[in-house]
């Protein structure tokens, strides 16, 4: 039997099926695109779609992971590959590797969380602030001035100090997601989802500037990785753990144990988004009424 030459071999790829953040539908239903793997690890492989408008991001991930709100989530195994490694996503698919990956359904990664009374969310602000000073998890921005000027400014309603403190925090810290981005992600997921459900229109409006602000420019100013989930959290899209902590302060599940998973993420992410969340909360709270 004759043998064919290495350089003639087909790699013949595998074919899986993930379930799919809705965020990335109009990325995976586009014509294909290059793309590339910007960080890869056992639970995750982050790839950076070149796009003609910007660079996206998606994260293929396990179901041991953070099911972060542009992601795929896959029930094998990751597939071998390292960072700077070519990719393909488009026509329905994400090539990786050997692996080619399709959606075999979506969810909502921004469900609405329906009407909620602000009195009720103002009963939710004293356990999330002790539950959260109590965790030996700290935020990595604790004691940071321009956090204190955005809770200050967003308590307010004042536009001035809340985007001028927002302006300071994005990229702040190391790491692919800054605890400042986290932070902002936080607070903008909080008011755009409790100040749609309290009927806070004043909260809302702050949301809607405030993400323009952090997300102009963004990629100059931030990672990649971070720059796409700011991205999504301007428009209300988050994590797992942060909807499953939104649905405990509307009243819609038990907090405590929804809080204790988000804080065990990363080593300052869970605290820094919680940080973002209690900024939010209480921004919605003053700007109702509800605190008085």
């Amino acid at each position: 039997m004759e043998r064919v030459p290495r350089a003639q071999r087909v790699h013949v790829r595998a074919h899986a099926t993930g379930a799919a953040s809705t965020t990335l539908r109009r990325m995976l239903e586009a014509p294909r695109s290059p793309a590339r793997v910007l960080a890869a690890f056992p639970a995750g492989v982050y790839l950076e779609v070149r796009t003609e408008l910007e660079p996206q991001v998606i994260a293929v991930v396990t179901g041991q992971a953070t099911r972060l709100p542009n992601a795929m989530v896959i029930s094998g195994p990751m597939p071998g590959v390292a960072v700077g490694d070519e990719a393909c996503v488009g026509d329905g698919s994400i090539d990786l590797g050997r692996l080619s990956l399709r959606a075999h359904r979506w969810w909502d990664p921004a469900p609405p969380l329906g009407p909620v009374p602000v009195e009720r969310l103002a009963r939710s602000l004293p356990a999330l602030t002790g539950l959260c000073e109590r965790s030996a998890r700290r935020p990595g921005l604790e004691g940071n001035g321009a956090a204190g000027l955005l809770a200050q400014g967003c308590a307010e309603g004042s536009l001035l100090k809340s985007v001028t403190a927002a302006e300071q925090l994005v990229g702040l810290g190391p790491g692919l997601t800054p605890s400042g981005d986290d932070v902002l992600a936080g607070l903008l997921v909080a008011l755009r989802h409790l100040g749609g459900a309290a009927g806070a229109g004043r909260a809302v409006w702050l949301a809607d500037w405030l993400a323009a602000a952090v997300t102009f420019d963004v990629r100059g100013r931030t990672t990649p990785i971070s720059a796409s989930l700011l991205q999504c959290a301007a428009r209300g899209e988050a994590s797992g753990e942060v909807l499953a902590v939104l649905r405990g302060l509307a009243g819609r599940q038990s907090l405590e144990p929804a809080l204790h998973r988000l804080l065990r993420l990363g080593h300052t992410s869970g605290a820094d988004l919680a940080w973002g969340l209690r900024i939010g909360l209480a921004a919605v709270i003053d700007l109702e009424g509800g605190g008085s």
